[in-house]
């Protein structure tokens, strides 16, 4: 199972949007499209992710726990266009 972790990002029409960073297990490819479609069937459609970074590992503190604040700011610096359908 690949390593996730969803923060919430600022957008100007709905105040946040739910942003899932994850880390692929070696060898796996996912996008934003296939990752909305498996969702789809556990979430409600406001929970849904409509921005995806994939990274090699997620920021962590001393303790282990994932460091949202940082992977927020991480989504803001990459900056790209919004992929909602």
């Amino acid at each position: 199972m690949a390593e996730c972790a969803a923060v919430g990002v600022p957008d100007a029409e709905w105040g946040e949007r739910v942003a899932v960073a994850l880390v692929p297990k070696a060898g796996e490819a996912i996008d934003l499209p296939s990752l909305r479609a498996w969702a789809k069937g556990f979430l409600a459609a406001y929970k849904l992710p409509s921005r995806l970074l994939v990274l090699e590992a997620l920021p962590r503190n001393a303790m282990g726990k994932v460091m949202k604040p940082a992977l927020a700011a991480m989504f803001q610096a990459a900056d790209g266009p919004d992929p909602v359908a």
